[in-house]
């Protein structure tokens, strides 16, 4: 993506997904932001990034509106153009739960997003939050944006959180790929398929979620039962059972010299116990 130094987006109402495009575009560029239908000069001057309106998706010329794909088009939104230019696409639709209900809202309504998720039409509205209806509602009251303005500063917050999740997302998973070993742990006849990331200088801020992660990025959700990763607030390690994998409950483990900490629910427990084999024999000692 060039630099962009003026963001153009539609009056009036304004909708979740030109709003937050916006709000990751003025988190990378700190520009300004007018609500106004374009210009020919607009559109044609890849400085000036055109959001939701305008006709065309033209990444070259920062034009994003997805108002004329045919109606067979996949869901896609405004937010989801400038991801993928950004190259943050793949990974947004992926680990942010949010994004895929958000593209068959504003491309398909509400009516067919509801049926699509399986739930009644009065669940759309009912998700709905002060949080996002004050936002949108400010947004679409403002005709021009600059930095310092009470309301940019605070989308601006919002564009840098996605993108720092983004990152932090793509981060975890290729330190936890790179860093990280699989156990067969042997219990009777089963046999508990374990992603274990040992502890050292590089640990992650978030290493349960971002093992969590490599497996929906390698497509292990079927083949994982058990994860085990450095404890954050003390030297040992954390197990869990990797969705609610019902072969395992480790409450079964309360009692044991080195287990600190044993959920009542059984999906994860705290140990400091370091070595792999005692690690393997706790994972052992867990399953039902």
């Amino acid at each position: 993506m060039v630099d962009i130094t003026k963001i153009v987006t539609h009056p009036g109402g304004a909708h979740k997904d030109e709003l937050l495009a916006t709000c990751v575009l003025i988190a990378k560029h700190s520009c300004p932001i007018s609500r106004r239908n374009p210009t020919d000069a607009d559109l044609a001057d890849p400085g000036t990034a055109v959001l939701d309106i305008g006709g065309v998706h033209d990444p070259s010329l920062s034009n994003f509106d997805h108002h004329h794909f045919p109606r067979e088009h996949p869901p896609t939104c405004t937010l989801s153009l400038v991801l993928a230019d950004l190259g943050l696409y793949e990974d947004a639709k992926q680990f942010c739960d949010w994004l895929e209900p958000a593209e068959w809202f504003d491309s398909r309504g509400p009516n067919t997003t509801a049926e699509w998720l399986g739930v009644p039409r009065r669940a759309i509205s009912q998700l709905n939050s002060p949080i996002d209806i004050t936002l949108l509602r400010r947004f679409a009251a403002e005709s021009d944006l600059t930095p310092g303005n009470t309301l940019y500063e605070y989308m601006r917050f919002v564009g840098q959180d996605l993108l720092d999740f983004l990152r932090m997302v793509r981060e975890g998973i290729e330190l936890v790929g790179e860093k990280s070993q699989r156990w067969s742990v042997a219990a009777g006849d089963d046999t508990i398929e374990t992603i274990f990331l040992p502890r050292d200088d590089t640990m992650i801020d978030e290493p349960s979620g971002s093992i969590a992660r490599f497996i929906r990025a390698k497509g292990l959700e079927d083949e994982i039962g058990a994860t085990a990763y450095p404890d954050r607030r003390g030297k040992g390690y954390g197990l869990s059972r990797y969705e609610d994998d019902p072969r395992l409950d480790f409450s079964q483990l309360d009692g044991e010299p080195d287990v600190h900490f044993a959920h009542k629910s059984g999906f994860m427990c705290k140990t400091t116990a370091t070595e792999p084999e005692r690690l393997q024999e706790l994972i052992r000692g867990a399953v039902r």
